[in-house]
C-alpha cells in the first residue's frame, strides 16, 4: 500500500540517511514529497521549501534535529498525516505532544528499519 510520504530535512547529499530514506521510499513503491532547505533533485523528486501545505500525507518522517522544528510546527500540523516518525536523534516531546493532542501517532523509529522489516 502506497503511504505517500513528507520527507523533512530532504537533502541532495548522499552520504545522509534523509537521502537513503527517499531512494528506498521510492523503491518499495511510495510517494514522497521532499522539503528542506538544500537544494537538489531526490529519487527524482525535487526538493521543496516548507511552504505548500500537502493534504494527502500519510507519513511525515523527520530528519532535522529538535532544535531545528519549532519553526516548522504549524506547517507539520496543517499536514495532518497520519504518523510522524521520528528518526534517531530527531526525538522531540515537545512536537509529540503536540501531534497527540492533533491525532497525530508519533512513532520514535528508524524508516530505513522500518521498511527493510516489512512494518512501514
Amino acid at each position: 500500500m502506497n503511504k505517500k510520504t513528507l520527507i523533512i530535512g530532504a537533502t541532495p547529499n548522499t552520504g545522509r540517511y534523509a537521502y537513503l530514506a527517499a531512494n528506498k521510499l521510492v523503491a518499495y513503491g511510495h510517494d514522497i514529497v521532499n522539503v528542506g532547505i538544500k537544494q537538489g533533485v531526490v529519487a527524482g523528486i525535487p526538493i521543496e521549501k516548507p511552504e505548500t501545505i500537502h493534504t494527502d500525507i500519510d507519513t511525515i518522517t523527520l530528519y532535522i534535529g529538535p532544535h531545528s522544528q519549532p519553526p516548522l510546527y504549524d506547517y507539520i500540523l496543517q499536514t495532518k498525516p497520519k504518523r510522524i516518525i521520528f528518526n534517531p536523534g530527531t526525538e522531540n516531546p515537545e512536537l509529540e505532544k503536540l501531534a497527540r493532542i492533533n491525532g497525530i501517532e508519533p512513532v520514535e523509529a528508524c524508516t530505513l528499519v522500518l521498511l527493510s522489516t516489512g512494518q512501514y
